[in-house]
């Protein structure tokens, strides 16, 4: 069992930065691929990024190549999206999961979610 718990999000202006948080309880949190998604207000939950279990491979949404940067410490159980040049667009309540599949793209290839930070981006 694996329980996430994300922080970070706020208030920025376009081109600015913020780096997310996502801390997990549970001994078994370096087994999982853990990703983040989006949701914005009438829309989908949307793809982000992903990590292995290690952190030595990574997968990104088009939208965000080149911004975003997901990164993970097994030790002490965190994951990061730093998310840079940000645009109004990238206004959404972001989660953070974790599963079994690498690289998932997709909401059901992951068992473990957060309960979201809003991250709102102003023109």
């Amino acid at each position: 069992q694996v329980q996430l718990v994300e922080s970070g999000g706020g208030l920025v202006q376009a081109g600015g930065s913020l780096r997310l948080s996502c801390a997990a309880s549970g001994r078994t949190f370096s087994r999982y691929a853990m990703g983040w998604f989006r949701q914005a207000p009438g829309k989908e939950r949307e793809f982000v990024a992903a990590s292995n279990w290690s952190g030595s491979s990574t997968r990104y949404a088009d939208s965000v190549k080149g911004r975003f940067t997901i990164s993970r410490d097994n030790a002490p159980n965190t994951v990061y999206l730093q998310m840079n040049s940000l645009k109004p667009e990238d206004t959404a309540v972001y989660y953070c999961a974790g599963g079994s599949v690498y690289p998932g793209a997709r909401p059901y290839d992951y068992e473990y979610w957060g309960q979201g930070t809003q991250v709102t981006v102003s023109s």
